[in-house]
């Protein structure tokens, strides 16, 4: 197991004394249950209780009261659950039994000397059963693939994942940097790719796992559908929605399919909530508050760029030769950056990324993602390759109040001042690729 970031949030959860239960999110295979029975290592007691299996899922259903429940699992696993002691309690797989959702109140307001921590990839199934989650009663904490930083401690390289998450790699070290980059714009954050990669670096071993991914997301549609036709339409966008990562996309016959816009857009819904893709939709306002437009066609970014590699048959052995993020017109890098972005929105509880477009008949000024930072809206472009043009950040400045725009791109960090063909001038950050997740701390450094 190598280091997840996550564990330093579990760690501020777990010493405040007003904690809640957790509810700890993310898509299959992320790492819920390893980044739990890791910092379980830190308690006296350690109660795993996985509800897929039918013994602990009796527990929630028989029982009556959480007392109860936990009197019999003390009694098994021969521990005290005291005052004063410290006791993890992991319900993982919670959405298989709702009644156990209904009962994480009564370990806040019964039992608040118990750690309780609960997962569930797919925790949207409970809407099928008309239950909710106790509203202020829990907590809510996310968990993405491995981010860039996490993977260069997983490989072993902490001196850079540190000087990376400080801002401060020296620059004589860029190129070093954006060619790991790449590697990792290749296979991705999933845990057991990275970990596999960490052992072997062999990338044509990480096949047989991409493959199990997929197949294991393609079982659980089942699951995540409510009906016949969301099943359908579901595998639909599993079999070929890959290939348009990091692009606009048509709701409408989506993939070449006959589908209506109102079902396609149900299942992308359902798959959302399972964590599986995200559908960044614009916004066409310069100013804060941000007005999403949701009307308008979204970008479509799926959980991990590994998997988008693997499934659209970019072959990782092709792909160790040439620049990944410049490969499919730069849509991949878009793809990349959103996943990175993913992760510095929910460190600061933000639910949805955006991007801009101008609200004007005839423009197609563009902005790839947009970032709300104090009382502005920083424009994001991406730019791979040789590809540096500034047209779609020079159009979005000179509607806005601010005076700052972002650039990510494979040159070297830099702060240069810019003056748009109108004659408005601003101050434009180039940011490495590698520097994405500590976005935040650059503005709040630079601006």
């Amino acid at each position: 197991m190598f280091y997840r970031n996550i564990l330093s949030k579990l760690r501020e959860w777990a010493s405040n004394p007003d904690r809640k239960p957790l509810i700890l999110r993310g898509a299959r295979q992320v790492g819920k249950t390893t980044a739990v029975e890791e910092f379980s290592r830190e308690f006296d007691n350690f109660i795993h209780l996985n509800l897929e299996k039918i013994g602990d899922a009796r527990l929630f259903t028989e029982a009556d009261t959480v007392s109860e429940i936990m009197e019999i699992v003390s009694f098994r696993q021969n521990i005290s659950v005291e005052r004063g002691g410290k006791t993890l309690l992991f319900i993982d797989e919670i959405q298989t039994t709702p009644k156990a959702v209904a009962l994480l109140r009564y370990f806040y307001e019964e039992m608040p000397y118990l750690y309780v921590i609960a997962a569930g990839s797919m925790l949207q199934s409970l809407l099928k059963e008309r239950v909710s989650f106790p509203v202020g009663r829990v907590e809510y904490m996310q968990l993405a693939p491995c981010t860039f930083s996490e993977f260069l401690g997983a490989i072993g390289e902490e001196q850079y994942k540190n000087a990376i998450e400080e801002g401060r790699l020296p620059v004589a070290l860029h190129a070093e940097v954006i060619k790991r980059f790449n590697t990792y714009a290749i296979i991705g954050g999933m845990p057991e790719i990275v970990s596999n990669y960490a052992e072997h670096r062999d990338l044509t071993r990480l096949k047989t796992i991409y493959n199990t991914l997929l197949k294991g997301y393609n079982e659980d549609v089942e699951k995540y559908a409510s009906t016949q036709k969301q099943t359908h339409i579901i595998r639909h966008i599993l079999n070929t929605g890959w290939t348009k990562a990091g692009q606009t996309i048509t709701l409408t016959n989506f993939g070449g399919s006959s589908y209506l816009s109102k079902d396609v857009r149900e299942a992308f819904t359902i798959m959302e909530r399972a964590f599986l893709l995200e559908l960044i939709y614009p916004a066409t306002n310069v100013q804060i508050p941000i007005e999403v437009s949701y009307r308008r066609a979204p970008k479509l970014c799926w959980v991990d760029t590994g998997l988008v590699n693997f499934s659209a048959n970019f072959q990782v052995e092709l792909l160790e030769t040439r620049d990944i993020l410049d490969s499919w017109k730069g849509a991949i890098a878009e793809q990349i950056v959103a996943q990175e972005l993913r992760v510095v929105c929910n460190n600061a509880h933000i639910d949805h990324l955006h991007f801009w477009v101008r609200n004007k008949k005839g423009s197609n000024a563009e902005v790839d993602f947009i970032w709300q930072h104090g009382n502005h809206i920083i424009p994001i472009e991406v730019k791979s390759g040789a590809n540096a043009h500034l047209r779609s950040i020079q159009s979005f400045m000179d509607l806005s109040s601010g005076n700052v725009a972002v650039r990510v791109w494979n040159e070297k960090y830099s702060v240069d001042t810019v003056q748009t063909p109108k004659g408005k001038k601003f101050t434009l950050l180039n940011i490495p690729f590698y520097y994405v997740g500590i976005l935040p701390e650059l503005l709040i450094r630079e601006v």
